[in-house]
């Protein structure tokens, strides 16, 4: 865990002016993001979205691409209704989690946050090759790779989170998590240790927005819960409590008078 404390600290060495995917070799240039659930295919043409000044921008901007084939029928045609009042809310969400102000008065700089840096896109464990004495030899899979803010870039990796308790909505950190921040402010860099400090609430809504509803819809609702609970937006209830209050808040809305007027679920 020290060893890639190391490589996140040599990491934010190397920061970039967008948010995106590296897009030619040998090159630092940044372009649209590479993945396939951002890539929108219309009229023949595969429109990637990208690359954003902003992370406010793109969650705007890919949330609203999965609204847009949902309304299309592309996206979650037997769940269409539940998915767009999903999405409709997330986007309703982003300016109660974007990070923190970094205006805000400590003790010691917080990151860049005009700046972005290098993240692994699948962040699970699998992608560290050890020797025999569990020291780091290389990082592999960097092929879905994009740069990211701070809050994202230096979170806890997906590897180190208490998966049951998240999964179930809890909001505290686990172990590992809490261990990686120590490690970050041992090595004098403060700064990082509060990106996994303050990284649930990133880590719950980045699963909300990417999640397969189709393919586990039961799994989606702690983690939807998690969130409500974690912004303090809608929290403590069920989902067919919270889906009646949504059906009042957007049910004038174009959108989705569109799918009960098709029959859709």
């Amino acid at each position: 865990m020290s060893q890639l404390a190391d490589t996140f600290i040599e990491l934010h060495k190397y920061p970039f002016d967008v948010l995106g995917s590296l897009d030619r070799p040998g090159e630092s240039h940044v372009g649209a993001l590479a993945r396939e659930s951002l890539t929108d295919f219309a009229q023949s043409d595969m429109r990637a979205i990208g690359p954003f000044s902003s992370l406010e921008e793109y969650h705007k901007s890919s949330l609203q691409l999965v609204l847009d084939l949902i309304l299309r029928g592309e996206m979650y045609s037997n769940l269409a209704v539940n998915a767009y009042l999903i999405h409709r809310f997330l986007i309703d969400l982003i300016p109660s989690v974007l990070p923190e102000s970094e205006s805000e008065p400590e003790s010691e700089p917080e990151p860049d946050t005009q700046k972005f840096y290098l993240k692994h896109a699948d962040d699970k464990g699998d992608h560290i090759l050890v020797d025999d004495d569990f020291h780091i030899t290389g990082i592999i899979d960097w092929e879905w790779a994009h740069t990211a803010p701070p809050a994202h870039a230096f979170n806890s990796p997906i590897a180190f989170l208490p998966v049951a308790d998240f999964y179930n909505g809890s909001n505290e950190l686990g172990d590992d998590e809490l261990a990686f921040a120590r490690l970050f402010e041992e090595k004098g860099r403060r700064d990082l240790g509060r990106c996994v400090r303050r990284g649930r609430l990133q880590h719950r809504f980045a699963f909300c927005c990417g999640y397969d509803l189709a393919a586990d819809w039961s799994g989606f609702q702690g983690l939807f819960q998690g969130l409500r609970d974690a912004v303090k937006v809608d929290e403590g209830m069920g989902w067919e409590d919270w889906k009646a209050v949504a059906m009042r808040r957007y049910g004038e809305e174009a959108g989705l008078q569109l799918l009960l007027s098709r029959g859709d679920l």
